[in-house]
């Protein structure tokens, strides 16, 4: 039964990825003319682009600083680890994130920083931090659905309310999360302690200032991911206005919520972007290319630094794949 959820799960995401790769190429078809495809070339060269490209990679250590400072506040009560550390743990799980469907083996590679007793409870910790973040990325979301639904027209209508069902049900399961942290923590910890022969009971309460700080964090970087698109999308589709500002968090809600496969993930979001921002008056070429450029800034380039922090660490990146 098991067996057959996973295979079922791994074809639905290979279907998105596909059905994708399909609106980009009939959206696009008639948008790559030499004209279009010279004009895109000359924004990426000219001094306008690089300026903004430079920007966009300077607020690479700035996104991820505020989401290291934010690993840090989460795990302290469980495991107390310095700064860098704690970058080498977020950049390896940025990287190994991309093995799975989902982003679902980042834990692996962010709990080898802790030390070993501690890992189930870390590992619970990694998936209610990234619940900050989808919170506010789905509040911010709301409000741009609200005012932007009536633009999808019936074909795609199911996307609005798929996100709206799951970012419900991801809001309620945080909200539970957060009262009973320290249910969910010593529950993991018991069923780990009966294969390892050890017991230990971990209290654990978020306090109103941890939680505060937590979600001004995630609003931060909310903010930078925000600042990125808009400049590249100014570079690459050359308009912005109050359209484009709801597009843009109605963007970020949508692509939080559709399961990703890293191979397919840009075409995922192309299209994304095209539907999404359809009727605004941006060319579909440079909606496409704004958010590979967005996905490759934040994730792509940070995955390559993961990458040399876990070869120093000496993991095995086979093994980990052959377990999938």
């Amino acid at each position: 039964m098991i067996r057959h959820k996973k295979i079922l799960s791994i074809v639905l995401k290979i279907a998105i990825g596909l059905a994708s790769f399909l609106i980009v190429y009939f959206r696009l078809k008639g948008d790559l003319t030499s004209d279009n495809l010279q004009l895109l070339y000359n924004s990426v060269f000219s001094f306008q682009g690089a300026i903004i490209l430079f920007i966009c990679l300077l607020l690479i250590p700035v996104n991820w600083g505020l989401e290291t400072y934010k690993w840090q506040l989460v795990t302290a009560p469980v495991e107390k680890v310095s700064f860098k550390k704690a970058t080498q743990s977020v950049y390896s799980g940025i990287c190994l994130g991309n093995l799975a469907p989902g982003r679902a083996t980042e834990f692996i590679a962010k709990i080898i920083f802790f030390k070993p007793e501690n890992r189930p409870q870390i590992t619970v910790l990694h998936f209610i931090n990234g619940m900050f973040q989808l919170c506010v990325t789905y509040l911010i979301g709301f409000i741009a659905l609200a005012y932007k639904v009536n633009s999808f027209g019936d074909n795609y209508l199911w996307i609005a309310y798929t996100a709206i069902s799951t970012a419900v049900l991801v809001i309620l399961v945080f909200i539970i999360s957060l009262v009973k942290i320290d249910a969910v923590l010593n529950f993991i910890t018991r069923r780990i302690s009966k294969k390892q022969n050890t017991e230990t009971r971990h209290e654990y309460k978020f306090t109103r200032v941890q939680l505060l700080k937590l979600f001004g964090l995630s609003l931060l970087r909310y903010f930078v991911f925000y600042f990125q698109m808009v400049i590249i999308m100014k570079l690459f589709a050359g308009n912005f206005n109050a359209d484009i500002a709801l597009g843009i968090a109605l963007y970020f809600l949508i692509t939080t919520t559709i399961p990703m496969i890293s191979f397919l993930e840009a075409a995922i979001r192309a299209a994304v972007a095209i539907v999404v921002f359809k009727g605004t008056g941006l060319s579909n070429a440079g909606l496409a290319l704004s958010s590979v450029a967005v996905w490759l800034i934040n994730i792509i380039i940070p995955s390559i630094a993961g990458y040399f922090i876990l070869i120093r660490q000496n993991f095995d990146f086979k093994f980990y794949a052959s377990k999938k």
